[in-house]
C-alpha cells in the first residue's frame, strides 16, 4: 500500500505545470538574532530598486515576522491556501508595484496540509509569479529538517552570520549540512565593524571548510554589512533602511550584494533544473 509520501513523489513525477524560471533564493542562519529577516526584506527591496520583480516568502515556521518588518497586517497567509480557503493570488500583499510578500504561518500546522491534492492545486496557481525574477525566502534559523527542505529545494542559499563566536560556530554547522547536498553556498557577514573584520571571519570559516568539507563544495562571500544604529532605528519604526536611507553606507552595501546576486543569476539562467515550480515540488514531496 502506498503511503502519503509515495503518492506525493508519484505526483511530483507526473505533474507538469508551466515551468517558472524565477530564481529561488533561501536566506538562512545557524542561529537567531543575526538580522536575517531584516536583511532579507532589505535585500528584496534592493533587488526591486534595481528593476527586478521580487517576491518575499516568509518560511520561518517558528516565527513568521516579515509582515511585521514590512508594516503589513496580513489577513490571510500560506496556510489558508493549503486549506483551500484562499487562492495564492488572494494572499499576496503588494508592498510596492512588482515587490510583494507571501505571508507565512508561525506554526507547524502547515505541514499537516501537505498532500497530493494540495500540491496539485498549489502548483496550478504558481503562474501568478510567471514574470517574477526573484523569490526570496526567509527561513527559520538552525539545522531543522523543515529548514533543510527549503535549503535543498532553493536554487541558491545564503547563510547570514554576525561576528560572535556562537553565531560563527552555528553558521559553520549550517554550512556543513548544506555542503552535503550542494556544490556552492554564499555568505553575508552582518553587523561587522569593518571590512577587515568581515574578511578575517570569512577566511577562518573558509579555511575550516576547505579542510573538512567535500573538495567539490565552494563557499563564497557575497559581502558584508556594517554595524549601524540606523538599521536598528529603521527596524524599530518598521521601515526598510535601504528605502528610507539609500545613501547610507549600509544601504549601499546591501545594494552591492543585490547586484552580485543579479550577476550570479544571469549566469545561471540557462540551468534546466531550477525555478519556482521545482522549488515547491521539492518542498511538498519532502513533507
Amino acid at each position: 500500500m502506498k503511503t502519503q509520501a509515495d503518492k506525493l513523489k508519484d505526483l511530483v513525477k507526473t505533474q507538469k505545470p508551466k515551468k517558472l524560471k524565477t530564481r529561488v533564493i533561501a536566506v538562512t542562519s545557524g542561529k537567531g538574532g543575526v538580522g536575517k529577516t531584516t536583511l532579507t526584506a532589505n535585500l528584496g527591496y534592493a533587488l526591486h530598486s534595481l528593476g527586478f520583480k521580487v517576491a518575499l516568502f516568509d518560511a520561518d515556521i517558528g516565527l513568521a515576522n516579515l509582515d511585521v518588518i514590512l508594516k503589513i497586517n496580513a489577513k490571510k497567509n500560506i496556510l489558508d491556501v493549503l486549506k483551500n480557503e484562499a487562492s495564492l493570488k488572494d494572499i499576496i500583499v503588494e508592498i510596492e508595484k512588482d515587490f510583494v510578500l507571501i505571508p507565512g504561518e508561525s506554526g507547524e500546522e502547515i505541514i499537516n496540509f501537505a498532500d497530493e491534492m494540495v500540491l496539485s492545486n498549489f502548483l496550478t496557481q504558481l503562474d501568478v509569479f510567471e514574470d517574477y525574477d526573484f523569490f526570496l525566502i526567509d527561513t527559520s534559523a538552525g539545522i531543522d529538517k523543515r529548514v533543510q527542505l527549503f535549503l535543498d529545494a532553493a536554487d541558491d542559499v545564503i547563510v547570514v552570520t554576525v561576528p560572535e563566536p556562537a553565531a560563527i560556530t552555528d553558521a559553520y554547522a549550517m554550512i556543513k549540512v548544506i555542503s552535503e547536498k550542494r556544490e556552492i553556498a554564499y555568505m553575508i557577514l552582518n553587523e561587522v565593524n569593518s571590512e577587515k573584520e568581515a574578511n578575517n571571519i570569512f577566511s577562518k570559516i573558509l579555511k575550516v571548510a576547505k579542510q573538512n568539507l567535500r573538495d567539490e563544495f565552494r563557499l563564497l562571500m557575497l559581502g558584508h554589512i556594517k554595524n549601524d544604529k540606523a538599521i536598528f532605528l529603521a527596524s524599530a519604526k518598521r521601515q526598510l533602511f535601504v528605502k528610507e536611507h539609500p545613501n547610507l553606507q549600509v544601504s549601499q552595501q546591501v545594494i552591492s550584494i543585490a547586484k552580485k546576486i543579479a550577476r550570479i543569476s544571469e549566469r545561471k539562467v540557462l540551468e534546466k533544473d531550477s525555478g519556482l515550480t521545482k522549488f515547491f515540488k521539492k518542498i511538498f514531496s519532502g513533507f
